[in-house]
């Protein structure tokens, strides 16, 4: 069986924790474990804010966010209508090796995204970016 959650959103910072709370209130309905809700929330507040901040050169946006929940994984779309970006590609690669000191702030965002999803898929249609990613419970 599969639960869906559609959230439309503000590009405004505030709309995080409207976000966070929607994603706490679905985990706790689909029974996810702590460590999913955690993730699902890293994973949308950095690539919100991404929007938010890269997206638009300037006024008010909404992007669309839909969560489908099934019994042996989570599927989250995100689409919106931002400059053309695609993570998997275009976020450059940070050097996880080199000491911290010698690291530029920042940049490790979409590094992390990828390493807590299973999968991350993109593609330009209409002029949105659609970005889907699945994490496998």
């Amino acid at each position: 069986m599969s639960a869906t959650l559609s959230l439309k959103v503000k590009t405004e910072a505030s709309e995080l924790e409207r976000i966070t709370a929607a994603v706490e209130d679905f985990g706790a309905q689909e029974d996810w474990p702590p460590a999913l809700v955690f993730r699902v929330n890293l994973v949308l507040e950095e690539l919100g804010m991404n929007i938010m901040n890269h997206g638009h050169d300037e006024g008010l946006h909404e992007f669309d966010i839909t969560l489908v929940s099934e019994n042996d994984s989570l599927t989250i779309e995100i689409v919106d209508d931002g400059r053309p970006f695609d993570p998997r590609h275009d976020a450059k690669q940070p050097d996880v090796g080199a000491a911290i000191e010698d690291r530029p702030i920042g940049g490790l965002g979409i590094y992390f995204v990828h390493e807590m999803m299973d999968e991350m898929n993109y593609k330009r249609e209409q002029g949105k970016n659609h970005l889907t990613l699945v994490s496998r419970r």
